[in-house]
C-alpha cells in the first residue's frame, strides 16, 4: 500500500506542473496619441537641452585663431563659431548628459583656461 501511495504521489507531482502553469502572455494597450506623445518627447530630447562649452569669446580674428587651434587639438569633438553681438564665440561639444560634459571640460581647461559649460537658448 504504502508503493502505491509513493507511486500516485509520484505521478501526480509530474503531471501537476503543466496543469498549473501560465501562458506569460502579455498585451498592453495605449493609445496613438500617447505613442504620439513619447516620440515627440525623443524628438525634444535629441535637439534641446545639450551642453556646450564656450572656449572663447572675443574679435572675430581671435575666434578664428582659436577655432583652428581647438580643431588641431581635440579633432574628436565638433566645434563652430558662433556670433552673438558684439562678440564671436567658439562653442564645443554638444553633449546629453553633465558628467560627459563636466569631463570633457577637464580636458579642455587644460588648453582654454577660460573654458566654461552652458546650455545655449533654443531661438
Amino acid at each position: 500500500m504504502k508503493l502505491n501511495f509513493l507511486n500516485f504521489l509520484f505521478v501526480t507531482a509530474l503531471f501537476s506542473g503543466p496543469l498549473l502553469a501560465q501562458d506569460g502572455v502579455v498585451d498592453i494597450n495605449k493609445s496613438a496619441a500617447l505613442e504620439r506623445l513619447i516620440e515627440l518627447k525623443k524628438e525634444v530630447n535629441k535637439s534641446n537641452n545639450l551642453i556646450r562649452i564656450q572656449i572663447y569669446s572675443g574679435p572675430r580674428s581671435g575666434a578664428e585663431k582659436a577655432l583652428v587651434s581647438f580643431r588641431s587639438l581635440f579633432m574628436n569633438y565638433p566645434s563652430e563659431m558662433k556670433y552673438e553681438t558684439p562678440n564671436y564665440k567658439i562653442w564645443v561639444g554638444k553633449f546629453r548628459t553633465k558628467i560627459e560634459a563636466d569631463r570633457t571640460l577637464i580636458k579642455i581647461k587644460k588648453e582654454y583656461p577660460n573654458a566654461f559649460l552652458f546650455t545655449p537658448k533654443q531661438s
